[in-house]
């Protein structure tokens, strides 16, 4: 958890009974209730921790088109929307800045890899642009990097994680929407073979229809309901700095770093071409749904065997109502950040920009981002079990769209007109 995470205060009464639960309080799950109540539609938010304590406080905050799959691009835009009306909506501000962001190649390969996506989206209308090393140096001065070039986005932005979704949480809560912290759903309950509440720690909550938004933890939960949803965990290392002046308000990826601003003055960094994927037993049951991922960025990934595999190992698979659940033995995941990462982003970072020579950290942490063979999410009703829809997998760019994500799972639970078509994220695709 970071240090600035803004706290939300929640009610410890487990009502009785509701219309629609949804398991899971980071941003997806959050801008769902938040959805919901405002249609006056009665929802139970549970978590098992507390809210936004893993991936939505921990991402880097960019909100992005750029390089995103062309059939995930109009979610992206419903996102852009919706974070620019954020504030008057629920009253408060996010941090959100359409302040841009931009991706740099260093190699003919990787200029190429720009190129593509940008051919692949040009019937979508947007306002990126391929850039030579003249315009890097004029939007990002002061640099020493060598680049071939690079793709920018002016309309892509930022918003901060740490006040996000506590402040779209506190309107859903002013809104009708009833949160619960330190509450971990143990299993779904089924009548007719469909959907009729939900078992959690302090007991049984009646309901229609459940939203299951449980991040890197959804695999095991839909496991237990004899659900295979396949993704693999990855860790990212990041860190903030002090405040410092730097080049640019823009958003810049490198090959191996990337920086955006903070709203406190520092700015956030990690190591863009490194994560640590430490082995479990799900690398081994499902690792074979990988192997195209794999052969394209298998350079990205630090692997290792250890402490992580039994870990693993130690929770449950299957596990019944009345049994303590593996969400009360581990409330947030806050796996140590790796400072040789970390150190890599700011060396690397301070050879392109001299400038953040000067950086001192202020604090570092790391997250675990969940991963679909395809890179996209799954936000779709489960056949299997009628009354049950879920919104996961984000794959690392669940922040940025999480406002419109969670809009979407709320009209496929409301079942009402989708915000963009939903048809990418269909579970069966995977």
């Amino acid at each position: 958890m970071t240090k600035t995470l803004e706290a939300v205060h929640t009610t410890d009464q487990l009502p009785d009974a509701t219309t629609v639960v949804i398991i899971g309080g980071g941003i997806v799950g959050i801008s769902a209730a938040l959805a919901l109540a405002e249609r006056n539609i009665p929802v139970v938010l549970l978590e098992k921790g507390h809210i936004a304590g893993e991936q939505s406080s921990r991402n880097l905050g960019w909100i992005r088109k750029t390089s995103r799959h062309a059939a995930d691009v109009p979610l992206a835009l419903a996102a852009d929307r919706l974070w620019a009306g954020m504030p008057e909506r629920i009253g408060q501000s996010v941090g959100y800045q359409q302040s841009g962001i931009m991706f740099l190649a260093k190699t003919a390969e990787q200029m190429a890899m720009h190129e593509a996506w940008s051919d692949s989206v040009q019937s979508l209308s947007l306002d990126s642009q391929l850039l030579t090393a003249k315009d890097i140096d004029r939007h990002v001065p002061g640099g020493q990097g060598q680049w071939r070039g690079g793709i920018y986005t002016p309309s892509d932005g930022r918003a901060e994680p740490a006040i996000a979704t506590s402040a779209i949480a506190k309107a859903a809560i002013a809104k009708g929407a009833v949160l619960i912290q330190h509450c971990a759903v143990r299993t779904l309950s089924t009548a007719g073979g469909k959907i009729c509440g939900v078992v959690t720690e302090k007991g049984g909550i009646r309901c229609e229809q459940v939203l299951l938004a449980g991040g890197a933890w959804s695999r095991r939960f839909l496991g237990n309901q004899g659900v295979s949803l396949p993704t693999l965990p990855l860790i990212c290392s990041v860190l903030r700095t002090q405040p410092m002046i730097g080049p640019t308000n823009i958003s810049v990826g490198g090959p191996d770093f990337s920086f955006r601003k903070h709203q406190g003055g520092g700015f956030i960094i990690t190591q863009r071409g490194a994560l640590d994927a430490p082995i479990t037993l799900d690398h081994l049951l499902i690792g074979w749904r990988y192997l195209t991922q794999l052969r394209t960025q298998r350079s990205f990934l630090r692997t290792s065997l250890g402490r992580a595999f039994l870990q693993d190992l130690a929770l449950a698979r299957r596990w019944g109502a009345g049994s303590r659940s593996p969400f009360e033995q581990i409330r947030t995941l806050d796996p140590a950040f790796n400072p040789g990462l970390n150190q890599e982003a700011l060396t690397n970072l301070a050879d392109a920009w001299p400038a953040f020579k000067q950086a001192r950290v202020e604090e570092a942490w790391a997250g675990v981002i969940d991963v679909t063979p395809d890179s996209n999410p799954v936000i779709d009703h489960i056949g299997a079990i009628p009354g049950l829809t879920i919104a996961t997998g984000f794959s690392g760019h669940g922040f940025g769209t999480g406002p419109a994500a969670g809009q979407l799972a709320a009209d496929l639970v409301a079942n009402v007109a989708p915000i963009i078509d939903p048809d990418p994220y269909r579970f069966d695709r995977l």
